[in-house]
């Protein structure tokens, strides 16, 4: 297995972000997209056994699913690295989670327009952990497109949760989608401090 190069400097920051959404949305692919080393997959074989308890009607081309997480590494800027993790999608692997969104700053929710139902256990999830995220709609080949309201409409989503058109497989639609939840995830986790401040 190949390996890239470190581009850490000594001066440079790391973070963690977290690639969520249901079965087959497009979290590997992403991860994969904009990826600067081979990235870690933890993929299995779509078998029989899967019937009845996973959901692969709206995905009957997949022949692999990801039982524990992707993992790979980014180089946003000069001083910040960040590292993607992706969370199976499935319900019965869920239970991972919470061990994957450790010391996260944030998350991407990645939706299919075609399985909007599938979306709300993982907003809700961030929601409840109070995690900042946004919500990319992969917009599939031949998948009708919506407006971003209607989707953010659609999803109920809370007032200022940005949402954003991505290509999961495209590296510069990927990576817009990483800098806007790492902006929006900063700002969040600053807010705090700003008000503690202007208070004192």
């Amino acid at each position: 297995m190949d390996y890239g190069r470190s581009s850490q400097t000594p001066g440079s920051a790391s973070t963690k972000i977290v690639v969520a959404g249901g079965f087959g949305v497009g979290k590997t692919t992403l991860v994969g997209a904009v990826s600067e080393i081979v990235p870690l997959r933890t993929e299995a074989l779509v078998t029989d056994a899967s019937e009845g308890v996973d959901n692969l009607a709206s995905t009957p081309m997949k022949s692999t699913t990801t039982v524990a997480m992707d993992f790979g590494r980014i180089t946003l800027a000069d001083d910040l690295v960040l590292y993607l993790f992706g969370t199976p999608g499935q319900r019965r692997f869920w239970f991972m989670w919470d061990d994957l969104v450790r010391g996260a700053i944030g998350a991407i929710v990645i939706v299919d327009t075609a399985r909007l139902d599938e979306a709300f256990s993982a907003i809700d999830y961030f929601e409840a952990k109070g995690l900042p995220f946004i919500v990319a709609v992969n917009e599939f080949d031949g998948t009708a497109r919506y407006a971003m309201p209607d989707i953010a409409e659609a999803l109920s989503l809370s007032a200022g949760t940005p949402i954003m058109p991505i290509d999961a497989r495209d590296r510069e639609s990927a990576k817009t989608a990483l800098i806007r939840v790492t902006a929006f995830a900063l700002h969040q986790l600053s807010r705090p401090v700003m008000s503690e401040v202007a208070s004192s």
